[in-house]
């Protein structure tokens, strides 16, 4: 684990990558992937109504550009005013390309959503985008129905209440018996605490949980967020943990099969050290491009929620 940390660790804080121009408007949950030698990030904005989906695009992984919106609002829908979407299938290799494989000639998002207006309101449930993403990547339809819900026969004890964030990869070593694999977070009747849990699919659409409990868990506050990355015969989530010590920050854990975790026991990968994230670190994505490690996270404090920037060696502000 520690050999690990230090392969992952980013103790140079590059600062605020992108911001909302009205500060009234929150931005969130970065997804980062490469595809035509263009970088892109998907985030969610929340307006005061609920979410939609954005993506950017760089090519340096510090300067983002081209902001358009790819999930609306709609109405009379089961997720009308919420759709906050994390881009499926992204290459989990350690240092490698990072690009969003395709199934069944599609790209694929799951998204969290719901009908009720206001910051995560009402019963979240998760639902499924594609897109054909050929010479643009604005193209995404949904499914009309959820695929993953707090309602499902199948619910558990730490989900039958709302289900936020979920990540899904592909599991080519088969460990699950599934070839595609989910992680989220969620909320039980009972468990007033957010944990990681998993669900198996074999064409994407159909999903099912998976074990009997959560694989991440504190008992008290949020365990959430999970991004997967493979790190030589390991994999590492990054995750963030929040409330079950204070203020809101980033962890990781390992497991040799995706189902199986340990826990890392040290010190934060990111935590609140800056105006701009004094208030909250926490919703990791990251990757190792070119020898340096890029921690992207949502902070929040002097320049209200924003997508922040840290890294295992220290960056100009004007580029690489």
């Amino acid at each position: 684990m520690n050999s690990v940390y230090e392969e992952i660790k980013t103790p140079y804080k590059y600062g605020v990558v992108m911001k909302h121009p009205d500060t009234s408007k929150m931005i969130d949950s970065p997804t980062i992937f490469r595809k035509h030698n263009t970088w892109y990030m998907t985030y969610i904005i929340f307006d005061g109504k609920g979410y939609e989906t954005w993506i950017a695009e760089s090519k340096n992984l510090l300067e983002w550009t081209d902001n358009r919106k790819i999930l609306s609002f709609t109405e009379g829908t089961w997720d009308g005013n919420q759709k906050a979407g994390y881009m499926s299938l992204v290459n989990t290799k350690w240092g490698g390309d990072y690009s969003p494989a395709s199934h069944d000639g599609k790209y694929w998002m799951t998204y969290l959503g719901g009908k009720s207006s206001g910051y995560e309101a009402g019963t979240l449930k998760t639902g499924l985008a594609y897109s054909k993403f050929s010479s643009t990547i604005d193209d995404w339809q949904t499914e009309t129905h959820p695929i993953l819900s707090p309602e499902d026969d199948d619910a558990r004890w730490y989900d039958n209440k709302t289900i936020y964030k979920s990540l899904v990869i592909e599991d080519k070593e088969n460990h699950t018996g599934y070839p595609f694999v989910m992680y989220y977070n969620a909320k039980g009747d009972t468990a007033h605490y957010e944990s990681i849990a998993m669900a198996v699919s074999k064409d994407m659409k159909e999903w099912k949980r998976y074990g009997d409990k959560p694989v991440i868990s504190k008992g008290a506050g949020i365990c959430g967020d999970a991004q997967i990355a493979r790190y030589r015969d390991l994999y590492i989530m990054f995750y963030f943990g929040a409330f079950w010590k204070p203020g809101a920050f980033e962890r990781f854990a390992c497991s040799y099969d995706l189902i199986h975790w340990t826990d890392w026991e040290g010190q934060d990968l990111v935590s609140s050290t800056e105006d701009y994230d004094r208030q909250y670190a926490h919703k990791p994505w990251v990757i190792k491009w070119n020898d340096t490690v890029y921690h992207f996270y949502n902070a929040v404090g002097s320049e209200g929620r924003v997508i922040a920037l840290a890294t295992s060696k220290p960056l100009k502000k004007n580029g690489m």
